[in-house]
């Protein structure tokens, strides 16, 4: 088996080590992977074209998991610029395979009226809202899929393709890191978050594994063509439920409970917010004021939008790697040591 190598941007994030892990483990002793360049190489605030493209010499397969968006100043436009000057870099460098972790955030909800129900690649569903994350990654998503089929300096094929996972779970994520430590100076009471919504999440070791078989696929001459420019929705058995019943799932073995206290009708939230965004605009000359949730925010945590796998399953021969009671567990015992260490 020819070896080949592999450049994971954002390898020390959270879906990032995950998909480093298994990397490691996909090819027998002696042949196969080579660990030549693992590192977050785009999360700069200066942009560096020369450095990319050092860091893509030799490289057969890019995954792009780094996305630092609306930090310390960066624009919402440094990711899809960061995304761009990689993809030149893959062309100058003759790396033929290049794949692009998205977000279902590209395509809804756009309304908290909305309803998406085992939505699929098909449906065409798009987000038209300008807030950072989505916005950029909308624009990055675009010019992956885009640069599909170009032409590579030593004359082969750049292939390229895009996941889209759910909202991703699981030992190591920082929003649940943050839940935690946040409950825990709250007497164990979580905070609601979205008890209107219904969303399918999805564990953070099915999702690596979703970019270890798009790898596969797109290195195998016979599926690249077929597969290259296409995007992927990302999730796994996990069941539909809202957000913080996700979250009461995950943590009430170590006696965390909902708040039980009535919340504002939700109509009434979303023109709160938008006030608090015009208040945050009309400020700005000369104060920066940061609104403590906008109607983006609300929108994404209080709406009914699930999609379907089965395109992933069809093309790439996605399964699952965990069971949703696996994955649980896992996560459950992460969250008890974050419990025992920050009580």
């Amino acid at each position: 088996m020819t070896a080949w190598s592999c450049l994971v941007t954002g390898a020390g994030g959270f879906l990032g080590q995950r998909i480093i892990q298994l990397l490691m483990q996909e090819e027998g002793p002696g042949q196969g992977l080579q660990n030549k360049d693992q590192g977050d190489i785009v999360g700069r605030r200066h942009l560096d074209a020369q450095c990319l493209r050092k860091a893509c010499q030799g490289i057969s397969v890019v995954i792009h998991t780094a996305a630092i968006i609306d930090i310390l100043g960066i624009s919402q436009r440094d990711h899809h610029e960061c995304t761009r000057l990689l993809l030149e870099a893959c062309i100058q460098a003759s790396v033929p395979v290049f794949i692009y972790t998205s977000s279902v955030a590209v395509a809804a909800p756009n309304s908290y009226k909305e309803i998406i129900q085992n939505g699929h690649e098909e449906e065409h569903h798009g987000t038209t809202w300008t807030a950072p994350y989505p916005y950029s990654k909308k624009l990055a998503e675009k010019a992956v899929l885009a640069a599909n089929g170009s032409t590579l300096k030593n004359g082969g094929t750049l292939w390229t393709c895009s996941l889209r996972p759910m909202y991703i779970y699981g030992e190591g994520s920082p929003v649940l890191s943050h839940l935690v430590v946040e409950t825990l100076r709250n007497n164990g009471i979580l905070r609601g978050v979205g008890k209107h919504s219904e969303v399918n999440p999805v564990y953070v070791g099915n999702v690596a594994w979703a970019h270890i078989l798009a790898s596969r696929s797109l290195r195998d001459p016979k599926k690249a063509a077929s597969i290259g420019g296409q995007f992927y929705y990302i999730s796994d058995d996990t069941p539909h439920q809202s957000y913080d019943d996700l979250n009461y799932n995950l943590t009430k073995k170590w006696g965390f409970q909902p708040d039980s206290r009535q919340s504002l009708p939700l109509s009434l939230m979303y023109w709160l917010a938008f006030l608090l965004e015009a208040m945050s605009v009309f400020l700005s000359p000369i104060y920066k004021y940061q609104p403590p949730f906008d109607r983006y925010l609300l929108t994404l945590t209080n709406s009914v939008y699930t999609f379907s796998y089965k395109k992933a399953q069809r093309d790439l021969g996605y399964k699952s790697l965990n069971t949703w009671e696996e994955a649980k567990e896992k996560t459950v015992e992460w969250i008890g040591s974050l419990v025992e260490k920050h009580k």
